[in-house]
């Protein structure tokens, strides 16, 4: 496919790999509408398009995005972030930058947050086994 720009997101193990290209604004996430979406996942993606639409006006690209593992939020989240790179990517705008920052860090910055490795001679990272003298 010619024109198309592959950009990815990732949020804890959830990698979104998002293909955009020129045509009518569709937004596809695993191959459904993202409108078929529950709700707060619906509103968590479109966030970045809305933004981008009151800043710069109408999106006409294509999106379609694959996602693969994590659980369905890391997943979700991982979309939203590759989401607003390729519009920032597309526009190349200062005013759209800042205006993804001020509304949510985390749609340009991801989460670096990881599970905290396991410690030796317990089962858990951080809470320690009670000791008994008596």
């Amino acid at each position: 496919m010619e024109n198309s720009k592959i950009i990815s997101g990732k949020r804890k193990n959830a990698i979104a790999k998002l293909r955009i290209k020129p045509g009518s604004g569709v937004v596809t996430y695993n191959g459904l509408p993202y409108t078929e979406l529950n709700l707060f996942h619906k509103l968590a993606l479109s966030e970045p398009l809305k933004i981008f639409e009151n800043v710069i006006g109408k999106i006409n690209y294509d999106i379609s995005i694959k996602t693969s593992g994590g659980g369905k939020e890391a997943q979700i989240e991982a979309a939203r972030l590759a989401i607003a790179r390729a519009l920032l990517y597309i526009s190349n705008s200062d005013n759209l930058k800042k205006a993804f920052i001020s509304y949510d860090r985390n749609l340009l910055v991801p989460d670096s947050r990881r599970k905290e490795a396991r410690k030796p001679g317990d089962s858990k990272a951080r809470a320690k086994r009670q000791k008994s003298y008596r």
